[in-house]
């Protein structure tokens, strides 16, 4: 990824090479044009003196741009380093919180369901007393009737209604069956 992002830069540097040095060129062959500076017999003359005003103007302006703003854009490159490896760092400190968590819960279930095992190899046939048992741990299987999965059993008294009659009663339905 960071090799990406290097590439990148570069690109984005030669490309702002390329531009400035367009425009010096093109700025060099307009004053030419317009006979506004240093105007010699020979073309060969004329040609090394624009090359000298060109590398000069670059010069300058690469100073200007090393001055001004290279310190700036390296120093927020520094910064975004800084917060990246930071949000990785909590990234992974939560990562292995998580992981440590989840960890001792397993744990911690597992040695539940070790303890309920041994007791059911004591008294085989019998049910554990965590399983619904008031005053019994808490088990794997009892912390699904909390509500945690399941809202749990109902502990509210049934309404039994009695059925409608219609006319006929159980007296007469079992004469009816005899003969």
């Amino acid at each position: 990824m960071q090799g990406t992002g290097q590439d990148s830069d570069a690109e984005i540097r030669l490309m702002g090479l390329i531009l400035a040095q367009s425009a010096l060129v093109g700025l060099a062959i307009g004053i030419f044009d317009a006979k506004l500076w240093l105007e010699s017999e020979t073309a060969m003359l004329n040609g090394f003196t624009y090359a000298m005003a060109a590398f000069f103007v670059q010069g300058i302006a690469y100073y200007f741009f090393k001055m001004f703003f290279e310190r700036e854009m390296q120093e927020r490159v520094r910064n975004t380093g800084v917060q990246r490896s930071r949000e990785l760092r909590y990234k992974q400190m939560q990562s292995n919180f998580d992981n440590r968590r989840v960890e001792m819960e397993m744990r911690m279930q597992e040695a539940q369901l070790n303890r309920e095992l041994k007791w059911m190899e004591a008294n085989p046939g019998q049910m554990p007393p965590s399983w619904g048992v008031p005053g019994g741990s808490q088990s794997i299987v009892s912390q699904y009737d909390t509500g945690q999965f399941n809202p749990g059993i109902p502990t509210h008294d049934a309404e039994i209604e009695q059925p409608i009659n219609l006319g006929i009663t159980e007296e007469e339905t079992t004469e009816k069956k005899k003969k």
